[in-house]
């Protein structure tokens, strides 16, 4: 189960009147962005006419014995989320989304989340939140918790909208929202390939024999940090020379172009913290989308038994999701990478931020400061050691000695220099 909530904030840019469950169940996926499967989403509704608040969605527990306790961390978080953000809700509405079990029907799932839903109804209302509406959405139908009249609510449910007829799906066309489909879709674009199952691991175990010795060593991190970054950069060079097509289509053209021993390389120097960091700043512009389809293909290159080494590319790929706008990308990617390693602190950050409906451009300005003082030193180191063996240059030649005899003292110098600037560094942790 997915522990790690997702939530958006509110939109004021499009008004659209719902009446009744039918076209609270067909607006889910326009609301999410994507079709929401084995998930519980819940809506914070604001003011007299129940304008759309803060939204959180997360996976169903597998285990009715989690249900109470997820109910009140789930209330209590979209409640003083949306607090944060200026309001709270006056009211909540909550979905259950779930394909219906081997033998199951549709009606059957419906019983069988009843007494989940009854605990999130119980969970909103000790926080004085009340639940106007609690669906159960299956097998293409919906159920109401709520509405006792089989009239409007019958056992056997009612049929979802057709796709594209429904008031939402006209306004969302007209506003250029899209469904990207399910959930399961869009993560199993992040998935590890089976295909690339042995060759892939063999080059992880090779790259592994001879990257994690100097991700030990200060120096070794160094030259790790380098080779992995020039290898992403040829390697986002040579995707951006590819056009993308058809998502499938496209990713299956991306991992053709990246060999198991690249995807091994990068994957392994990913996982240093700084190394992490500086791909990060590639994140807005031209660099953007050849960046995120790289970390994509990483991602899925991270096969048994690396699979937490995921981590680190699925946050890139959230991170850069969400700093060009897209959201619901940035959160099934966060999501996934907190399932894999809850404690990657990077994701946990974003993810945070992502739900809390912060502007990305914070982070995006801390990162080119980065980018930029780096750039900096780099140049006056430049320009210092230029200056020195010019002057060193000079006297030994007055001296009538060769300015040659001066370049071991010169390096040596900036080996200890930089030793020196590097002690008070923290060590690398992959779960950063």
């Amino acid at each position: 189960m997915n522990k790690h909530h997702e939530s958006t904030g509110p939109s004021d840019e499009q008004q659209i009147t719902l009446r009744g469950p039918a076209e609270l169940a067909d607006a889910l996926p326009y609301l999410m962005g994507f079709h929401p499967n084995d998930s519980v989403v819940m809506v914070a509704l604001h003011g007299g006419r129940g304008r759309f608040g803060g939204r959180l969605r997360l996976g169903i527990p597998q285990s009715a014995q989690e249900w109470p306790s997820v109910a009140e961390q789930l209330a209590e978080c979209l409640i003083t989320g949306s607090e944060r953000r200026g309001s709270r809700p006056d009211a909540i509405v909550i979905f259950l989304c779930q394909d219906p079990a081997g033998g199951e029907t549709g009606n059957q799932t419906m019983e069988r989340l009843r007494p989940f839903a009854q605990r999130l109804r119980t969970a909103c209302g000790a926080q004085d939140v009340p639940v106007l509406e609690a669906l159960c959405i299956s097998d293409n139908r919906y159920w109401s918790y709520c509405c006792p009249d089989v009239r409007c609510c019958p056992a056997d449910g009612n049929p979802l909208a057709i796709p594209g007829t429904s008031v939402m799906a006209a306004a969302a066309t007209y506003a250029g929202i899209q469904v990207r489909g399910s959930l399961r879709e869009m993560e199993s674009r992040l998935a590890p390939q089976a295909a690339a199952g042995t060759e892939q691991q063999q080059a992880l175990d090779s790259a592994g024999a001879v990257l994690l010795p100097k991700l030990l060593d200060e120096e070794g991190r160094r030259e790790v940090c380098g080779s992995t970054l020039k290898l992403a950069r040829r390697l986002m060079k040579r995707l951006v020379e590819m056009p993308a097509a058809m998502p499938s289509l496209s990713d299956l053209n991306d991992d053709r172009l990246i060999s198991h021993e690249e995807a091994a390389a990068v994957i392994l120097g990913l996982q240093d913290r700084e190394t992490r960091d500086k791909a990060a700043e590639w994140m807005e512009g031209p660099e953007a989308e050849s960046a995120l389809r790289l970390w994509r293909a990483l991602a899925r290159r991270c096969v048994a038994p690396y699979e937490e080494h995921a981590a680190a590319p699925l946050t890139l790929a959230g991170w850069v999701a969400w700093s060009t706008g897209d959201e619901p990308a940035a959160r099934v990617a966060l999501g996934l990478a907190l399932r894999l390693d809850p404690g990657y602190t990077f994701a946990q950050l974003l993810h945070e931020a992502c739900n809390q409906g912060l502007d990305p451009e914070t982070l995006r300005r801390c990162l080119r400061g980065e980018r930029t003082t780096r750039t900096v030193r780099r140049g006056h180191r430049t320009g210092r050691v230029a200056g020195a063996r010019s002057v060193r240059a000079q006297a030994a030649g007055r001296r009538g000695a060769r300015p040659a005899s001066t370049r071991p003292a010169t390096a040596t110098g900036r080996r200890r220099a930089e030793q020196s600037r590097a002690q008070g560094r923290r060590g690398t942790r992959t779960r950063r």
